[in-house]
């Protein structure tokens, strides 16, 4: 059985960055990210990747059938028994849609959903920073389009919430520290 740990934050929150380190100390843990996964189909130049492209260039939510699919693959497709996913989900029907497959899927458990913590001020200067170093620059990394990401994060955050706190899923996690003390808790908590 697969078991899986979702990661939630805002938009430079870190929960990326998080996750790679965590996967990266442990053999039994699969990452992804499914900004990162959207983004390698976009740079495939397939059909999905150019529909994705309009949605990400722009700071909005990619459509939900093609968000479940892209997550539903890659969890059966890890090579590991743990998978970490960050940055879903970013919509209640998101939420929902993937809470409904899950319901229908004995080889996938929900374990947790981390959500990293962090003020809109420590969000939009990481975001602002990643953009000022040409070697993770991206083209979703401007104040526009932060602002819209930021907005659309935070819209649907206390539904969100409410819904994994009554399922006893949610842990909350400060990401206003060091990336080795965020690291460390999630780490913790993941094992």
């Amino acid at each position: 059985m697969k078991k899986l740990f979702l990661i939630i934050g805002a938009p430079g929150s870190g929960k990326t960055t998080d996750a790679e380190l965590i996967a990266a100390r442990h053999n039994n843990i699969t990452h992804y990210s499914t900004g990162d996964m959207f983004r390698a189909e976009v740079a495939s130049g397939s059909e999905r990747g150019y529909v994705i492209d309009t949605y990400i260039s722009a700071g909005n939510i990619v459509p939900i059938d093609i968000a479940i699919e892209t997550i539903v693959t890659a969890i059966k497709k890890a090579p590991s028994d743990v998978v970490v996913i960050d940055g879903y989900p970013r919509s209640v029907e998101q939420m929902t849609e993937l809470d409904k497959y899950l319901v229908n899927e004995p080889e996938v458990e929900l374990i947790s959903v981390i959500e990293v913590e962090v003020s809109q001020n420590t969000a939009f200067q990481r975001v602002l920073g990643r953009a000022a170093d040409a070697a993770v620059v991206r083209a979703d990394d401007n104040e526009k389009v932060f602002l819209n990401r930021m907005k659309l994060y935070t819209e649907p955050l206390a539904q969100i919430k409410e819904f994994y706190t009554k399922r006893d899923l949610l842990k909350v996690i400060s990401g206003e520290g060091t990336i080795q003390e965020i690291v460390s808790e999630m780490d913790s908590f993941i094992q």
